[in-house]
């Protein structure tokens, strides 16, 4: 799930750089491609003036419908929560902007539905550093359980054997990030 990666939701993110965010969250994004993830993409009130889905993750998602919405939980959109439930996953990888509203109030949801859920720490932001910690920490203790989008990558591959997903692994992880150092 990537919810609210729009240019004005953006613009307010303190907790972390935001041009470290937006390469973790394409990189996210690249990952759950390179796996034949089903993603759910969603923006909240851009037919009101909030914009798309940024385009570089829009560029790796380019065959993904976004679901618009507008309520700020985006479970309490039943086009979002039957996109979730269609994939036919409980296993759910989410990120998205603002980390004390747009990720905990659909995480705090999908678990009481009984879905596990798994934020990308480091590709999701919050209005502040305080703001961020707390939305974790509220999720965290219902039972979310939080990963790194490089941990996200390893637990997705497994194994090296897996040859089929090499390839686009090493250029996701290492080719265009860690080793370039961004």
């Amino acid at each position: 799930m990537i919810i609210d990666y729009q240019p004005n939701q953006i613009k307010t993110v303190r907790s972390m750089d935001t041009e470290l965010l937006v390469r973790n969250i394409v990189s996210v994004a690249r990952l759950g491609k390179a796996y034949g993830l089903p993603v759910v993409l969603s923006t909240v009130n851009a037919a009101a003036g909030q914009g798309p889905t940024l385009p570089a993750i829009k560029d790796v998602l380019s065959d993904n419908l976004e679901i618009d919405r507008s309520p700020i939980n985006s479970w309490e959109d039943v086009e979002f929560r039957k996109a979730v439930e269609a994939t036919g996953r409980k296993k759910l990888i989410m990120c998205a902007l603002w980390t004390e509203v747009c990720l905990a109030f659909p995480a705090l949801d999908a678990m009481r539905a009984g879905y596990e859920v798994f934020p990308v720490v480091d590709a999701i932001g919050g209005t502040s550093v305080e703001a961020h910690r707390a939305g974790l920490e509220r999720i965290v203790q219902a039972g979310a359980q939080p990963i790194s989008w490089v941990s996200l990558e390893c637990e997705l591959q497994r194994d090296w054997a897996r040859t089929k997903t090499v390839p686009a692994v090493v250029d996701i992880v290492l080719t265009s990030r860690l080793l370039k150092g961004v």
